[in-house]
């Protein structure tokens, strides 16, 4: 009975990985919008068995990501944290910047073109991003409130001319104060410029004491940081920010204490 017993969970496990690496995969868009962004959309298992709308997170990598090889833009950030055991039920967009400052209308291309393409609940779009890539989330955040039920910017800043769209959506800007790639600055200018136009209600920001530039990679990997942004909503009366999950820079250490599994790749089509 116990060689039965034993042999039936063996086919169970064996029953369970097969169906994820059928359901969750990546679709690699190569050239499907002209003049625009090449960009990975993941699928998680969730989305084949509801058939329902599913929130939509666009992640916006960081310089050393940038370039022709869609593959570079997987080395971290939502999809290498999927990767590690990180289980993130969006749909996970991930656009590769090819050089120079994100465009938050090419970004926009790709968001109008996944709720084209993919049941997306257009009212729970999250965007994080990290350096170049936190610029590139408070230019789209400021340029599309309307679009973007939280974001996320992690040791960035914003090239905006006009910010106040930034005032219109819940926001957290977390920025380590040893930074020596962005300096912390970069983010406390805009922090400053909200507040002095009374646009501060919907934002939350963090000075992290002696965190380096590449430290915060590690927020991109905790449950905690997907809860807080699938807790917002653009029809959330008055699109108030969660100010109860908290992230603290003690986290960090334990980032990855969670992630007990390392799976293999998802199945990666290519288009």
């Amino acid at each position: 009975m116990k060689h039965l017993k034993y042999f039936s969970i063996v086919i169970c496990l064996c029953f369970s990985i097969s169906i994820k690496a059928q359901y969750d995969y990546l679709n690699a868009k190569r050239n499907v919008i002209p003049g625009g962004y090449d960009f990975w959309v993941y699928t998680p298992e969730d989305y084949f068995y509801t058939q329902e709308q599913t929130p939509c997170i666009i992640f916006l990598h960081g310089a050393s990501l940038c370039g022709k090889d869609l593959n570079r833009s997987r080395r971290y950030g939502p999809l290498h944290a999927i990767v590690k055991g990180r289980e993130i039920p969006a749909l996970v967009v991930v656009p590769q910047n090819p050089g120079g400052a994100w465009n938050p209308r090419k970004i926009n291309d790709v968001l109008e073109w996944t709720k084209k393409n993919y049941l997306m609940d257009s009212t729970r779009v999250y965007v994080i991003g990290m350096s170049l890539g936190g610029y590139g989330t408070m230019d789209f955040a400021g340029t599309y409130p309307e679009k973007v039920a939280a974001a996320m910017a992690l040791c960035g800043g914003c090239s905006l001319k006009d910010q106040t769209g930034l005032g219109e959506l819940p926001l957290w800007i977390i920025h380590g104060t040893a930074d020596r790639a962005v300096s912390v600055r970069h983010s406390q200018t805009v922090v400053e410029g909200l507040k002095a136009k009374g646009l501060d209600k919907r934002l939350r920001y963090d000075w992290w004491k002696g965190a380096s530039h590449g430290a915060l990679a590690r927020v991109l990997y905790m449950k905690k940081t997907y809860d807080w942004l699938f807790s917002h909503s653009t029809v959330d009366k008055d699109r108030e920010v969660n100010r109860l999950t908290d992230i603290r820079q003690t986290d960090l250490k334990s980032a990855y204490d969670d992630m007990i599994r390392d799976y293999a790749d998802p199945e990666v089509v290519d288009d």
